[in-house]
């Protein structure tokens, strides 16, 4: 049992209806599997399933614990900060793919 750290400027939604609730009302969570450490209180950039950046968002809460089925997840709360311009995003996803989502050297 352990902690797995998240890169200070990522923030990747996995579903698109969590990512469609976050842009719709302005907050909303997702869930992660394993133990992970979000920075709770900073701005990260958004990204889509699909590994393009969307917006900036601000974590506001991060829980780790073992649910009912004894899987261990995280959830991290966060509000939008505000979306991306297109030119914004088309840089921020060239640089996260150069940096995290690439090929792993």
């Amino acid at each position: 049992m352990g902690f797995q750290t998240e890169f200070n400027s990522v923030c990747k939604f996995k579903s698109e209806q969590e990512l469609y609730e976050l842009l719709e009302y302005g907050r909303g969570k997702m869930v992660k599997s394993g133990f992970r450490v979000f920075p709770t209180g900073q701005k990260v950039i958004a990204y889509t399933p699909n590994n393009q950046a969307i917006a900036i968002v601000r974590i506001v809460a991060s829980i780790a614990e073992i649910n009912f089925q004894g899987e261990e997840v995280t959830q991290v709360e966060m509000e939008l900060v505000r979306r991306l311009t297109e030119e914004e995003a088309r840089i921020q996803t060239s640089l996260a793919d150069e940096m995290f989502f690439g090929d792993q050297v």
